[in-house]
């Protein structure tokens, strides 16, 4: 967005809109700034004037929104004050209905987070990522391989989805035929239901979720006749904290590991191609020396933020920096904005591939709800572009994204590129 003098006149326009419009009219989590990504100026003056700020009436109801990085840290760490719970609303801006709510290890508070998420932690050691490299290199070729040259094709599709979509897979030892199904169901996991989206209602979502949550059952009944495997879902079957689940524990983790498994990846896989479209001198810089790829995946990563927020619930009254911040209080920690944030990081808009610590960033969270997966995905985003630089010396961006209606998924529908025949 930052690149022609088109789009800094547009962004112009936006900062004048951003900076006359009174804060108590913002509301930073309309999904259609995202969608036309067009929320930067509304969380600069947040950080600037206001930081801790309440929007007191939204399409997601009243909530204060955290936007600075040191803050959201202190929020993030404060279990005892905010919580995560499902039974509360859970961990996204949209509450869901009490009916429909399913817990997950995400969406629990400490002791009980601890011993569910241990029990999935065994697959992303040292050891099992250096088994699971092997596999993703050799798929991460063949995907590359496979795409057409000299013409117009989507990103998002023949890359991004296909390689996360495979790496889920893989993780749950799932059907290889049907493995898209894992794509639709993180979709529509996340969506935003309405004439335009996924689903026109909640009541549809829910039904593809209950196919989801029956087709992982039939797995699950397999899975438990066998010994114990290596794989997530053998892992929860045979895991003390994890075997008695019931249905809407169970579905609230599975979609939790399908999400983050795939969307987050998903998302830095395409943003990486469009942040070095957008930043020539980078992608130069990356072509002459691939050593830099160590610095370069967490800055994508800081950089696209593929989950814009993450939310908690006051459990009590609590003044922070100076706000009343009610018992039930929905309170939205915006990594998008704290990553952007210049009292914690250096030129923050500037996309800079070799900063001296690119891992100063929000993006997986902080503290013991921190993702389980980062360092996964940080390998995942090394070995496609380790075979990328050996192949490609240029992927051209022929054309500007489509963007997720979302505020909570930051990331690319599709994204039109070509490489040179």
């Amino acid at each position: 967005m930052h690149g022609t003098i088109e789009s800094a006149a547009k962004l112009d326009e936006l900062r004048a809109r951003a900076s006359s419009l009174p804060l108590e009219q913002f509301d930073p989590g309309d999904p259609e700034l995202f969608r036309t990504d067009t929320f930067w100026p509304y969380f600069d003056r947040l950080r600037r004037e206001d930081p801790v700020h309440y929007c007191k009436d939204s399409m997601f109801g009243p909530y204060w929104s955290v936007t600075r990085y040191n803050d959201i840290m202190e929020i993030e760490t404060n279990h005892s004050v905010f919580s995560s719970a499902s039974s509360l609303g859970g961990i996204t801006i949209r509450d869901v209905d009490p009916d429909l709510r399913r817990e997950s290890f995400i969406s629990m508070d400490p002791p009980r987070h601890a011993a569910q998420r241990k029990t999935v932690a065994p697959m992303f050691t040292p050891t099992h990522l250096d088994n699971l490299a092997i596999n993703i290199r050799k798929r991460s070729a063949e995907c590359l391989d496979n795409l057409p040259r000299g013409e117009v094709f989507d990103w998002v599709d023949q890359v991004s989805i296909e390689l996360t979509t495979q790496m889920l897979a893989v993780l749950f030892d799932f059907p290889w035929e049907d493995r898209r199904k894992l794509t639709r169901w993180s979709d529509i996991a996340t969506t935003i239901p309405g004439p335009d989206g996924l689903v026109a209602t909640d009541e549809e979502r829910m039904a593809e979720l209950g196919e989801c949550a029956a087709y992982f059952s039939r797995l699950w009944k397999e899975r438990a006749a066998q010994p114990p495997k290596s794989d997530l879902l053998s892992m929860m079957v045979h895991g003390a904290a994890t075997r008695d689940m019931d249905a809407k524990n169970f579905l609230g983790n599975l979609i939790l590991l399908i999400v983050g498994g795939n969307d987050t990846t998903r998302n830095t896989m395409s943003g990486s191609i469009y942040a070095l479209s957008q930043h020539p001198e980078q992608y130069r810089k990356l072509r002459e020396n691939p050593d830099l790829l160590d610095s370069f995946v967490p800055e994508v990563i800081r950089w696209q933020t593929p989950l814009a927020h993450m939310r908690r619930t006051a459990l009590t009254d609590f003044e922070f920096r100076g706000k009343q911040i009610k018992k039930g209080d929905k309170v939205v920690m915006w990594y998008v904005s704290g990553n952007r944030d210049e009292e914690a990081i250096d030129k923050p808009y500037d996309f800079i591939i070799d900063r001296a610590r690119p891992r100063t960033h929000l993006s997986f969270g902080f503290g013991i709800h921190r993702c389980v997966g980062l360092r996964l995905a940080e390998l995942q985003l090394k070995i496609i572009w380790e075979e990328i630089l050996k192949r490609f010396d240029h992927i051209d961006v022929v054309g500007e994204p489509k963007r997720v209606y979302s505020s909570f998924v930051k990331g690319l529908e599709t994204l039109p590129v070509k490489i040179a025949a």
